[in-house]
C-alpha cells in the first residue's frame, strides 16, 4: 500500500526561498535601531544640517543642497552596502547563523543574493527619503536617470564586495571597529560634504580613486551639472566592484 502525504515534504522552490529570505533580511535590518541610525538618520541629519548651516563653503552664493544631495546619496549607499552589511554579516558569521543557513535547503548563492536584495530595497527607501527632503530644501536635480541608476548599482556592487570581504575574513569585533572607522574616514575624505579641492593637491589624485569619491563625483556631475554618462567614475567603481567581489568570493569564510 502506497501512502501519499499532503502537503508533500520537501524544499520550496528556490525563487520562493529567495524572496522569503530577502524579506526576512530587510525586516531584520529595519528593526535594528543601530543600523537604522547609520543608514537613514545620519545621512538625513547631515543633509538638513549642512544645507541650512554655512559650515563648509561648497557652492559659493549658490544652493548648498545641490552640492550636498548627491554626496549624501552616495553616503547612504556606502552606509547600507558596506558598513551595515559588513557589521551584520560579521556577527551572523560569529554566532553561527551563516553556517546554519549554509546547511539549509537555501543555496549559498541565494543567501548572498538575498542580502544583496535587502541592500537594494533599503537603498531605494533611502534614496526616496533623501530625495524628498532635498527637494523640500530647494534641490534642483539635473541629468539622466539612467546615469544615476548605473552609478548607484555599480557603487552598491563595489561597497557590497568590500563589506563582504571584511565580514568574511575578520573577527566580528574587528569588523565592527574597522567598518565604522572606514565610514568616518570616507565621510570626511571622500568628497561627501567637503569638496576634494579643499584637500592638499598632493593627496587629491589618491582621494579621487576612492569608491566613495567616484560615486559622489559621478552623482554630482550628473545631478548638479547635468552631464552625460560619467565613464571615468563608472570605471573606478567597476574596478572596485570587480576587486571586492572577486576577493570576497575567494576568501569569504562561512564559519
Amino acid at each position: 500500500m502506497t501512502t501519499t502525504y499532503e502537503p508533500r515534504p520537501g524544499a520550496a522552490p528556490v525563487g520562493r526561498m529567495l524572496l522569503a529570505q530577502t524579506a526576512f533580511e530587510t525586516k531584520m535590518l529595519l528593526r535594528n535601531g543601530e543600523q537604522l541610525l547609520l543608514t537613514v538618520v545620519i545621512p538625513t541629519v547631515l543633509l538638513v544640517l549642512f544645507s541650512a548651516v554655512d559650515v563648509v563653503d561648497v557652492t559659493g552664493p549658490g544652493k548648498r543642497v545641490d552640492f550636498l544631495a548627491p554626496g549624501l546619496l552616495a553616503l547612504a549607499v556606502m552606509s547600507t552596502a558596506f558598513t551595515g552589511q559588513a557589521i551584520a554579516t560579521g556577527f551572523e558569521r560569529r554566532y553561527g547563523v551563516l553556517k546554519r543557513l549554509g546547511a539549509s535547503p537555501l543555496p549559498r548563492w541565494a543567501l548572498l543574493a538575498a542580502k544583496t536584495g535587502c541592500v537594494l530595497v533599503t537603498e531605494a527607501l533611502q534614496v526616496a527619503l533623501l530625495s524628498v527632503i532635498a527637494l523640500g530644501l530647494g534641490w534642483s536635480p539635473q541629468g539622466s536617470p539612467l546615469a544615476v541608476v548605473a552609478l548607484l548599482v555599480l557603487g552598491t556592487a563595489a561597497f557590497s564586495g568590500l563589506g563582504l570581504l571584511m565580514a568574511g575574513t575578520l573577527r566580528a569585533e574587528a569588523t565592527l571597529a574597522a567598518a565604522n572607522l572606514v565610514f568616518v574616514l570616507l565621510l570626511l575624505a571622500g568628497g561627501v560634504v567637503v569638496p576634494l579641492s579643499k584637500f592638499p593637491a598632493a593627496v587629491q589624485p589618491v582621494l579621487e580613486l576612492l569608491p566613495i569619491s567616484a560615486l559622489s563625483d559621478g552623482l554630482r556631475t550628473v545631478l548638479q551639472d547635468g552631464a552625460g554618462m560619467p565613464w571615468a567614475d563608472l570605471g573606478i567603481l567597476g574596478a572596485w566592484a570587480a576587486v571586492g567581489l572577486g576577493l570576497a568570493a575567494r576568501f569569504f569564510r562561512w564559519e
